[in-house]
Parts: structure tokens; C-alpha cells; sequence
């Protein structure tokens, strides 16, 4: 892991985490008062204070006629590597693993078994499990992000 790596883990922690996820996930720029309210925080000064950090680390900009801040880079640290952006949503990588896994094993199933053979009963079992294991995976890492 690189030098700045290490910085943006020590500095992406608690709530500076949500409000980069928050940003990340809205895709679009939000004053310190929408982050306080969207993060529940006691006061705006708290947003602020988060949002001035990652202005700091390059993560944000601020925008000075509206004073409202927007995401400038992503970084894939921590949870965040296994996730993948499409639009303003946010997917666990292992949710499209599962996805392609179900589909080909139902297809299998309900399209191409003709009877119960050894094999077959071999591709059910090993289908199943694989298809277990990527739902699993997709779960604990959709339960893992801040918010």
C-alpha cells in the first residue's frame, strides 16, 4: 500500500467516511447543511469539519459561489474496492458475480437437465453452492458500507 493509500485510510474513517460516501453515492454537490441532515450530525460545523478534511486530501472541491462541495477523485480503499459505480448506485462486485451465476445455473435447470443423472446431480450441487457463495459474499459486503 503507497504512502497516500495509508493517509486516505487514516483519514477515511467514521464520519469522514460517510460524507465521502455520501458524496460518492450522490453523485452531485451538497452544502454542509444537506450532509448534516442526510447524516444526521449535531450541526452543520460538524459536516463542515468533515467536508474541509477531505477538501485537504484532494478528495473535494469546493465550490466558491455557491460554497457547496463536490467530489474531485474516487479512491478504491477499504470496502470501497469492492464496489463498482454505476450511475448514482453503488453495487458489491460479488452481486454481479451472483447474478450471472443464478441465471446460468436456472437456465441449466430449467432449459438444458433432461434427466437425474450422476452428472447432473454433480453440475445441481456444485451450481447451487457456487451460487451460494457469491450471494453470501454480495450480503456481507452490501452490510459493510457506512450507511
Amino acid at each position: 500500500m503507497s504512502e497516500e493509500e495509508t493517509k486516505f485510510e487514516y483519514t477515511l474513517r467514521g464520519k469522514a467516511w460517510k460524507v465521502y460516501w455520501l458524496l460518492l453515492k450522490s453523485g452531485k454537490p451538497l452544502s454542509a447543511r444537506e450532509v448534516q441532515k442526510a447524516l444526521h450530525f449535531s450541526s452543520p460545523s460538524v459536516a463542515q469539519h468533515h467536508l474541509d478534511q477531505l477538501n485537504e486530501l484532494g478528495l473535494v472541491k469546493k465550490h466558491d459561489i455557491d460554497g457547496r462541495y463536490s467530489l474531485v477523485s474516487e479512491v478504491k480503499i477499504g470496502v470501497l474496492r469492492h464496489f463498482v459505480k454505476l450511475g448514482r448506485l453503488l453495487f458489491p462486485r460479488y452481486f454481479f458475480y451472483a447474478v450471472f451465476s443464478t441465471t446460468f445455473y436456472m437456465g441449466y435447470l430449467l432449459l438444458l437437465m433432461q434427466s437425474l443423472t450422476r452428472e447432473n446431480l454433480f453440475i445441481i450441487l456444485f451450481g447451487a453452492i457456487v451460487s451460494m457463495i457469491f450471494w453470501y459474499e454480495a450480503l456481507r459486503l452490501w452490510r459493510l458500507k457506512p450507511f
